[in-house]
């Protein structure tokens, strides 16, 4: 385990490719989602609907972690999440983040007919640790 990143580390998570988060159950059971991320400033950001499991796993416990993989290549990032409930930057993000994911376009056609009428939430996860399987 090591809390720095590569630059290995730091381009493979500049490629565009999913993220399974796992946040933890109020009976302790493991709960995995898979995520829209974008990595900046050595830091993984995602975005959720208000009020979801995983948000308010969050609220109570915020332990996470998250998993990319490439075949049998993978990475794994723990840490403490830091969710961020002001609306513009929330905003802000699941734009981004739909930008990065689906293009323009049909991003644009996602935040006015979904994700401007609901309530977003931005995750914030600094790499505190980092399992390399690349």
């Amino acid at each position: 385990m090591t809390s720095t990143l590569s630059q290995k580390v730091k381009d493979f998570l500049q490629e565009r490719r999913f993220t399974v988060l796992a946040t933890i159950n109020q009976d302790g059971s493991p709960q995995l989602t898979t995520m829209w991320y974008l990595f900046e400033n050595d830091m993984i950001v995602m975005n959720t609907k208000a009020g979801r499991v995983k948000d308010r796993n969050m609220r109570r416990d915020p332990r996470i972690s998250v998993c990319f993989e490439n075949g049998y290549s993978y990475l794994t990032i723990s840490g403490t999440a830091e969710l961020i409930d002001d609306p513009e930057i929330a905003q802000r993000d699941i734009h981004r983040l739909a930008v990065r994911y689906n293009g323009e376009e049909k991003a644009r056609q996602q935040v006015e007919q979904t994700f401007s009428k609901e309530k977003r939430v931005t995750i914030h996860l600094r790499c505190e640790q980092v399992i390399d399987g690349l």
